[in-house]
């Protein structure tokens, strides 16, 4: 598939434990592009399939350059090109595991400890990659102010397309949409022992992927980007 209506930077597991769990909870396997049953989960106060309709289409993944569109003149290939030169001068980033947290009205997985060298890959990212950035139309502008955006997060908005990056990025792993604060408890408390192995272990990411999203608003990995 080429023809994709934006692209993004994601990180995206590399097969294994966490992959498996975060394309199966979502029910969207980014990387194979095709649906995935969910898992069989006791306790949740929700569906699997209502408690994850928000992130599903984006796939199980932290984003590192949110979805832009390409600019005028730029071409898939050289946005492939330059992702693998930018990716490979990059220092791959260990962290000592992943806790599960409720973010604002959400749920997600959050690295433990220092989170310089995350951040300071994500800021590359998004500087290296911005001339292929179309600019932001007006009506994505006025979605985004509609959260409250402080001073800094507006000017951030109106340089980089997006009011969450260079000092405002948060990684997380998207796990559900908006929760009341009741069924975000009893879904965390679900989900505890399902991912007990993935959160003790150490966090590491090796690569990045480019991404592109469909007609159906899906995001299909297009490319993975070895690290360093």
């Amino acid at each position: 598939m080429t023809d994709f209506t934006r692209y993004a930077i994601y990180y995206m597991p590399e097969p294994g434990a966490l992959a498996a769990f975060g394309a199966a909870w979502l029910g969207w396997d980014a990387q194979a592009g095709r649906t995935a049953p969910h898992p069989e989960i006791p306790g949740l106060p929700l569906s699997i399939d209502q408690i994850t309709a928000t992130p599903r289409k984006y796939g199980f993944h932290g984003t590192i350059k949110p979805p832009f569109r390409l600019a005028e003149g730029q071409t898939l290939e050289a946005l492939r090109t330059a992702a693998r030169a930018l990716c490979a001068a990059q220092t791959p980033v260990t962290m000592a595991g992943l806790d599960l947290h409720s973010l604002g009205a959400f749920l997600a997985l959050t690295p433990r400890g220092d989170a310089g060298a995350l951040a300071a890959l994500a800021g590359a990212t998004v500087r290296g990659l911005d001339d292929f950035r179309a600019p932001a139309p007006e009506a994505e502008l006025a979605r985004r102010r509609k959260a409250g955006l402080s001073p800094r997060q507006e000017e951030l908005l109106r340089d980089w397309g997006y009011p969450y990056v260079l000092e405002e990025f948060r990684f997380h792993l998207t796990l559900s949409g908006r929760l009341a604060p009741d069924d975000a408890a009893r879904t965390a408390e679900a989900l505890a022992p399902h991912l007990a192995a993935i959160e003790a272990a150490p966090f590491h990411i090796t690569s990045l992927c480019l991404t592109g999203e469909d007609a159906d608003g899906r995001f299909h990995l297009i490319e993975r980007l070895p690290l360093g």
